[in-house]
């Protein structure tokens, strides 16, 4: 089992982080937050059934619900990455390649609902000093009143497992670059700090912070948002 002993300089700089996002946040014109449950089911050893309950809300309410059903298929691990993922719940993070298709309704009030189909390809990279990269291509392939609208999505995310006595956080940081058919262009680019914290065996709470710059509309728009993903696993282990 890896040892990895985390230093007094960068707990004080995570902490000062998950402090602040609340209040960053409260200081942009337009601010969102964004609570979701995750629940990852595992259905052997390769599948995995995950539904997803998100929603946006800004200073007026709920804005905005995101739900649906994804299928997850994937590779056996491999030690290098089974080393890098040790405290890791999700147990796809120890394997190199995942696919998965979801179905999701986009719900908002007073606006026509949206029906999206999102394929999902991920690759996981180990870095030196147990760094896990996750390179994730997405497309949005969304239907409204009978309009089609598509996005393809790029998100690089590095992450790394710390040891704190017998309690194991991941902080990470990533960035995703979006291709929108509507504006015929790379549109938006979003930013994402965060921290995974483990509650227990089968829980883990994901806070981040996200800034989206949106170059679509005229004018841009910003929007900083706090999240906050509660993850359920019920792993099929695997060998």
């Amino acid at each position: 089992m890896m040892k990895r002993i985390i230093g007094p300089r960068f707990i004080g700089a995570s902490l000062v982080l998950l402090l602040c996002i609340p209040g960053r946040a409260q200081k942009s014109a337009m601010t969102e937050s964004l609570p979701e449950l995750d629940v990852h089911v595992g259905l052997n050893l390769n599948v995995r059934l995950v539904f997803q309950d998100k929603r946006m809300l800004d200073d007026s309410g709920l804005i905005g619900t995101e739900l649906g059903p994804s299928i997850e298929f994937y590779l056996k691990p491999i030690r290098i990455l089974r080393e890098v993922t040790l405290f890791n719940l999700d147990e796809t993070k120890s394997v190199p390649l995942t696919m998965s298709i979801g179905y999701r309704k986009l719900i908002y009030p007073g606006k026509p609902t949206t029906s999206r189909v999102d394929p999902v390809v991920e690759v996981h990279l180990p870095l030196w000093g147990h760094i896990l990269v996750t390179d994730r291509n997405r497309a949005d392939i969304d239907r409204t009143d009978g309009s089609l609208d598509w996005r393809y999505r790029n998100r690089l995310t590095m992450e790394r497992r710390f040891t704190i006595r017998s309690y194991h956080p991941g902080p990470y940081a990533s960035v995703e670059f979006l291709h929108t058919s509507r504006y015929g262009k790379w549109s938006n680019t979003r930013l994402d700090v965060g921290c995974l914290l483990p509650l227990s065996r089968h829980l883990d709470l994901d806070s981040y912070y996200e800034h989206d710059n949106d170059t679509g509309p005229r004018p841009n728009q910003q929007i900083n948002a706090a999240g906050f993903i509660l993850n359920l696993y019920f792993p099929r282990h695997m060998k």
